[in-house]
């Protein structure tokens, strides 16, 4: 039988043990509140992490596609899910979003090797990329494909594709206005060197009004490169955002088209074609550019007498006033542009 001083150490300890217990599983509540919370947390910071992904994603201009090592499409930004209208390119594979190939192959090619593949990709009016509802004609595209770990087998691949059509067809603009001015800047030349000749080897120099109708001829033509030369000095301005490039003042349209006509003398007259006027007001002043008007005019008649070098060409240039508008024409009896 305990004695009265064990009973009480006994009570003691169970008082203690007691209390020791309910704290054990207050403070076993509170850690699994405080994991809960923090597990919460952390739920939440990832959360906001991958919004503020996705909305900088969202914020490119570019489409941003993220594929998995099999090339099925895991995450797409609203760039990329707006060339695909209406489709679910989400757990798809690229070769079933992608209608395509070449655009699919630099794809397929980076999820292969795992490596990084960046291409340009034309595609012609009929082929059409298979993405979306774009104008009709060529495009151009820049596919940026790699791995997100280079050494990492199972890496996301990344996929950026760029539209860049414009800058493109600008680049063939620039190509093409340089080999165009190179052949405008040689008829200029060879009308003054043959004049000089004229001039120089024709003993003209003593005749005067000979001489100085020759020398004017000369001078308008060398006006004409200095300005096929500040044309290109226009095209550089214009490419680096400067305004104001073009020379608009009244001038006479009368004496454009006759400038027209003087440039394409030789050729007239080598294919015994004509070239008439016709207006129903010959002062009439154009606000404009002269430059480029002659330019138009001449591109056209020059078309019409290059298409037709094997008939007795009609050529009419003319101009009417209507109501509220100015019609301008060029036509000819050949076979069209």
């Amino acid at each position: 039988m305990l004695t009265p001083f064990l009973a009480i150490i006994c009570s003691i300890l169970a008082i203690i043990i007691a209390v020791m217990a309910v704290r054990f599983n207050r403070l076993r509540r509170l850690s699994a509140e405080e994991r809960l919370i923090l597990e919460e947390d952390h739920r939440r910071s990832i959360g906001m992490k991958e919004h503020q992904n996705r909305e900088l994603l969202d914020a490119l201009n570019d489409p941003f596609l993220l594929l998995d090592a099999e090339g099925i499409i895991r995450y797409a930004n609203s760039p990329a899910e707006q060339l695909f209208p209406g489709r679910a390119i989400l757990d798809q594979h690229l070769d079933k979003v992608f209608l395509d190939g070449k655009l699919a192959t630099p794809i397929r090619e980076a999820v292969i090797s795992k490596k990084e593949i960046a291409r340009q990709v034309i595609l012609s009016e009929q082929s059409g990329t298979g993405v979306h509802h774009e104008p009709a004609g060529e495009s151009v595209w820049f596919v940026d494909a790699g791995p997100i770990e280079a050494d990492n087998p199972a890496t996301p691949v990344r996929v950026i594709i760029r539209n860049t059509t414009a800058e493109h067809h600008a680049e063939q603009v620039r190509k093409d206005f340089v080999a165009n001015a190179s052949h405008e800047l040689r008829t200029p030349l060879a009308i003054i060197n043959g004049y000089l000749e004229n001039l120089i080897e024709g003993n003209l120099l003593d005749d005067r009004d000979t001489a100085l109708r020759f020398l004017k001829i000369m001078e308008k033509h060398g006006r004409r490169i200095a300005r096929i030369v500040e044309d290109m000095l226009i095209i550089s301005r214009l490419e680096s955002g400067e305004v104001n490039t073009l020379r608009v003042k009244p001038f006479p349209l009368e004496s454009c088209v006759q400038d027209v006509v003087e440039r394409l003398e030789s050729v007239i007259a080598g294919q015994g074609a004509s070239v008439s006027i016709s207006s129903d007001d010959p002062d009439l002043r154009l606000q404009g550019d002269r430059f480029y008007w002659t330019q138009i005019l001449f591109n056209l008649v020059e078309n019409a007498l290059k298409q037709n070098p094997e008939i007795p060409l009609s050529v009419e240039i003319g101009w009417r006033k209507t109501k509220d508008n100015l019609v301008i024409w060029v036509s000819d009896n050949g076979i069209g542009i």
